[in-house]
């Protein structure tokens, strides 16, 4: 049952009630390249009344440290170590689950953001923004030497998806014995200031369907990307809230986490979606049309 929030009282009941705030960040905090009115000062109220707070983003395009660029560039207050975004979760996954062996490769679909954080985790990584790879002349098994020494295949964004790519990652995946399927998320669109274009789970998406198989995914609503916040920073799951805009990614990570969920209405999930013969059948615990609402607490 989803409470709907309207009045101060419903806000501060929240304030009260959680000491860890996650927010999703397009579509929550900001749309492209404008920040949500409010958002600014909700998060400055929060930080206020000693709440942690952390962004957990599935966009795997940008690195922390430059999605730390973009919270500079909108006035938004934010520290790196408070960013989770799934490429990060990734490269942890990779390093720290997985455990991928030093002398094993990651091939990448990805963009340098993806990579800047393989590196940072020590892992040896081909493909990605490598300009033999990001080429429109045609693909042969023929001319391609493959590295033996490649043991996963991680996707993610990938805004020069080519033939090229998807080849070379179907084979890694289909003759490397033991080759890992990761992606680092399964959304299915990407909002960008103009509109949506398709997201990191569309890429990924011929490889399954030549595949005949499904990847693991690391992103949200995976509990892998909780597990990563959790091992940097101790929170009480009882006592902490996911705010975000999409119900199959932000609400369901917030679940299965065991978190109160909280859907904002400024980004992907529409009014239209929440009941009716059309409603998902994924339900908030909150609702409120933005996360400016939170001002009503400001005095």
């Amino acid at each position: 049952m989803t409470s709907r929030l309207s009045s101060r009282e419903h806000y501060a009941d929240l304030l009260d009630k959680y000491d860890t705030w996650l927010f999703d960040c397009d579509g929550v905090l900001w749309s492209g390249d404008k920040t949500i009115d409010g958002a600014i000062e909700v998060l400055q109220l929060l930080r206020h009344h000693k709440k942690s707070v952390l962004f957990v983003t599935n966009n795997a395009t940008k690195s922390r440290a430059n999605y730390k660029k973009k919270f500079d560039s909108l006035g938004v207050e934010a520290h790196v170590d408070e960013i989770y975004g799934s490429a990060y979760a990734s490269a942890v996954y990779i390093s720290s689950v997985m455990k991928l062996p030093k002398d094993k490769k990651v091939y990448v679909i990805g963009m340098g953001g993806l990579e800047e954080e393989l590196r940072e985790e020590g892992i040896s990584f081909i493909g990605g923004t490598d300009p033999a790879d990001n080429t429109l002349a045609s693909f042969s098994l023929a001319n391609w030497t493959p590295d033996p020494t490649v043991g996963a295949v991680l996707c993610g964004l990938d805004t020069a998806i080519n033939y090229t790519k998807l080849s070379k990652a179907f084979s890694y995946i289909l003759r490397n014995e033991g080759c890992a399927f990761l992606v680092t998320n399964e959304d299915s669109t990407y909002p960008t200031s103009d509109g949506l274009l398709p997201g990191a789970g569309s890429i990924s998406a011929p490889l399954r369907y030549a595949l005949g198989r499904n990847p693991i995914a690391i992103g949200k609503p995976q509990r892998t990307m909780l597990d990563c916040i959790k091992a940097k920073h101790d929170f009480d799951p009882k006592r902490t809230i996911m705010v975000g805009d999409r119900l199959n990614t932000d609400i369901e990570f917030g679940k299965a986490g065991g978190l109160a969920t909280l859907l904002v209405l400024t980004g992907i999930t529409k009014e239209s979606e929440l009941s009716g013969p059309n409603a998902s059948p994924t339900v908030a615990d909150f609702v409120t049309k933005s996360i400016g609402d939170l001002r009503a607490l400001i005095s």
